[in-house]
């Protein structure tokens, strides 16, 4: 199976405008290790949840494919980041207490990549699958990125995708689960915030390389339109949580 990259062609678009989850989330997940020694967050992408684990664990071990990714990744001292892949890493058997995937499992070839996280926990150490699926605003905004999403971008999203769409529900995920709460990330957004959003996206990536144009420009004035340049209006997005020892 053939390792996928979509993202390193706007590592700096990623790291400016993709969403941050809300410390209730470490703070949950944290509450749940019996240990703080060493975490992992495979999938690290620009190190946005790596950064905040530094703050809880001694250690933060954080792997990506993406070289680009990682070199615009948030620097903390206890932070250490390597290209490696999901299933294959350095990491000492046994030696992990927590492991963090946000956004990034339904890339992984899942066998492979369990196997990994099962030789590295520690007993009863923990592992988070963290997501979003698309944000909700109002009805007419949301009506525009829907069309987007589903009619303009058809044709273009990774077959993988539809597991965010399924909410995660539908990864297989074999182990221990632990009933979550519910929690959500909140942002006042300007236009341009949801702009830059959708410029991050692998579907437009992908429909740019065939059709050499962006697609995001054929929603942009009707966006524009409805939504006024210095006007902010309230972006919702569920988090998703699976989380397992």
């Amino acid at each position: 199976m053939a390792l996928k990259d979509n993202f390193s062609l706007q590592s700096k678009e990623y790291a400016k405008f993709r969403p941050r989850y809300p410390k209730e989330v470490f703070d949950f997940l944290v509450s749940l290790t019996i240990q703080q020694k060493l975490a992992w967050d495979c999938g690290t992408g620009n190190g946005q949840v790596a950064s905040v684990l530094a703050e809880s664990f001694d250690k933060v071990y954080a792997t990506d494919i993406s070289e680009n990714q990682i070199s615009h990744a948030v620097q903390k001292p206890n932070n250490s980041y390597y290209v490696e892949e999901a299933g294959h890493t350095a990491l000492a058997d046994h030696s992990v207490d927590l492991v963090t995937i946000a956004q990034a499992i339904h890339w992984f070839h899942f066998d492979k990549f369990y196997s990994e996280v099962r030789r590295v926990l520690k007993a009863g150490g923990v592992i988070a699958v963290i997501g979003y699926p698309l944000c909700t605003i109002d009805p007419e905004v949301d009506g525009i990125v829907l069309k987007f999403y589903e009619k303009i971008l058809n044709g273009y999203w990774d077959p993988e995708r539809k597991y965010l769409d399924e909410n995660y529900e539908t990864i297989p995920f074999p182990f221990r689960e632990v009933l979550t709460p519910r929690f959500e990330i909140v942002y006042e957004w300007r236009v341009d915030d949801m702009i830059g959003f959708l410029n991050t996206w692998s579907a437009v990536q992908h429909y740019k390389k065939k059709n050499q144009r962006n697609p995001v420009e054929s929603v942009e004035h009707e966006l524009r339109k409805t939504w006024k340049e210095n006007e902010t209006r309230t972006v919702h997005f569920p988090v998703l949580l699976r989380i397992g020892r």
